[in-house]
This record gives structure tokens, C-alpha cells and sequence, in this order.
């Protein structure tokens, strides 16, 4: 069996000693990182391999950042979402925000190709009378989501076992945030991002989750503010997207909200566990 995990932790020097607590505990093979708010250079390689885990980072000064750890090797490491070709039809621009990081991992009996990915919020720049869809970082993270499936359909033909885990920022279904109608229109849940979202899950790729629980309600992110998590009141949008050819072998696939979302100086996510035989 192979546990793959994905955590955004929400500055990765801030809450080491609760990211390393958590290794110990639910103790994944491979973890996809997002939002380290450090470049590589700051990055704490020594204490996670102390901890067993070999490490490929995509750093950026005080902002964003992602990562993949792995008992396992690390090999063929990509960093950031491949220039598209002029015929494409999506304009993604020099994109300099670190976002996106994959490689290949390979194990005792199999291999597969893993991403962590950290897709924009989309929200905070509005000026007064506009809507959401017209403000430029909205504008990004559609065009990021774009890229993305653009990206993924481009390798979908490997014959591997693909696995893009990560911070979607986006709930996809009513079920995957505490109040839809509050929600709707707005970051998070516009209608827009949402189609994006299910663009990439039509290319061909699965929600492990919900293919494992069709009708739960959990959620994988809580607002800091208003007591959002003693409440309940959250949304699910970290994901970890497979491939066809993982499907049938997926075993179990868990949001590890406790003891980790509730503990002092956590993150406001909690991680996403996927276990594969």
C-alpha cells in the first residue's frame, strides 16, 4: 500500500513542529505541500529528511510555494506549468508565482507521477462596482485552471498512474461547502471557477474522495475568523485527482481534520490522505 497525502500548511516555517507531529502520526509515503511562503533556500530540508522524507520544492519569497516529499526517490522534477504552444487559445502570460511542482516517484514494485498544485484564490483586488469575474486576480486563477487541464490532457496519454493533489480553491458541489447560497457568486464557489474545476475532472481525472464517498460532507479548510471550525462552517477544496488507472485501486481516502486543524498555531487546511494499493 502506498499513503499519499495533500497539505497546504500555510508557511512551512511557521508550523513545522505541528507538519512534523502530523508526519509522525498519520505517516504518508508522499505529501504534496502548498503555500510554503519561503524560497527553497529557507526551506527545512534537514529536519524532514531527519523525519524520513526526501524533499523537491518550488519556492517563492513570502508568498505561495510547493513541495513534494517522499520516503521514496524523487526523480524528473518539473517546476511551474509548462509555456503553452500558439495554438493553444489560453494566454497565461510569464507566470513567475510558484505554483505548481511534479515529479516521479518510484517504489518497490510500480511508479507513478505526482503534482502538488496551488491554485490562485482569485480574490482581494476589487475595486468599488466591480464584480468578482472582473478583477485581475480572478482573471489569473481561471486562466491558471486553464493551463492546468491544458497541461494535464497533454500527458494524459503517459502510461502511468497520475496523481495531482493540491489546493484547488475551489469547491466543487453544493455539498462541498457549508452554505452554497451564501457562497454562490462569490470566491470560492463562482460559477466560473467551478466549471473550470469540472473541465479538468471531465479530461478524465477522478475526485478520489468523492469516488470513496459519494455523499459525505467534509470539509478540508476553515476561515480563522469567526470560530469557522468549532462550527463546522468550512469548505472542501483540496483535492487529490487520479488518473483512470488508480481508480480500482484506491482503498481508502480520509480528511485528517483532527488533531491537526485544532491544535494551537495550526493551518486553516488539513490534510487529504489517499491510500492506493
Amino acid at each position: 500500500m502506498i499513503k499519499i497525502a495533500t497539505f497546504n500548511v500555510n508557511s512551512v516555517k511557521a508550523r513545522l513542529p505541528r507538519l512534523l507531529e502530523w508526519l509522525k502520526s498519520s505517516s504518508p509515503d508522499i505529501v504534496c505541500l502548498q503555500e510554503l511562503k519561503c524560497e527553497e533556500s529557507a526551506f527545512p530540508f534537514e529536519a524532514l529528511l531527519d523525519a524520513g522524507y526526501n524533499s523537491a520544492v518550488f519556492g517563492q519569497k513570502t508568498y505561495n510555494g510547493v513541495a513534494i516529499l517522499s520516503k521514496y526517490k524523487i526523480e524528473d522534477v518539473a517546476k511551474g506549468l509548462p509555456d503553452l504552444d500558439a495554438n493553444s487559445g489560453i494566454d497565461g502570460g510569464e507566470d513567475l508565482q510558484a505554483r505548481y511542482i511534479e515529479a516521479v516517484i518510484s517504489f518497490k514494485g510500480g511508479a507513478l507521477r505526482i503534482a502538488s498544485v496551488y491554485v490562485p484564490n482569485g480574490g482581494g483586488d476589487l475595486n468599488e462596482g466591480e464584480k468578482v469575474e472582473d478583477s485581475k486576480k480572478f482573471i489569473y486563477k481561471i486562466k491558471f485552471l486553464q493551463r492546468l487541464r491544458a497541461h494535464i490532457a497533454n500527458i494524459s496519454h503517459y502510461d502511468e498512474i497520475q496523481i495531482f493533489g493540491g489546493d484547488y480553491n475551489v469547491a466543487c458541489e453544493t455539498i462541498d461547502i457549508f452554505d452554497p447560497k451564501k457562497f454562490d457568486g462569490q470566491i470560492l464557489f463562482h460559477p466560473q471557477e467551478r466549471q473550470k474545476f469540472r473541465e479538468i475532472l471531465n479530461g478524465g481525472l477522478i475526485d478520489s474522495y468523492r469516488a470513496k464517498y459519494p455523499h459525505n460532507q467534509a470539509f478540508s479548510w476553515w476561515d480563522y475568523r469567526g470560530n469557522s471550525y468549532a462550527q463546522n462552517k468550512g469548505a472542501r477544496i483540496d483535492y487529490l485527482l487520479i488518473s483512470p488507472n488508480c481508480a480500482d485501486k484506491i482503498i481508502d481516502c480520509d480528511i485528517e481534520d483532527k488533531n491537526v486543524r485544532d491544535q494551537e498555531k495550526a493551518s486553516d487546511h488539513c490534510p487529504v490522505c489517499l491510500t492506493i494499493s
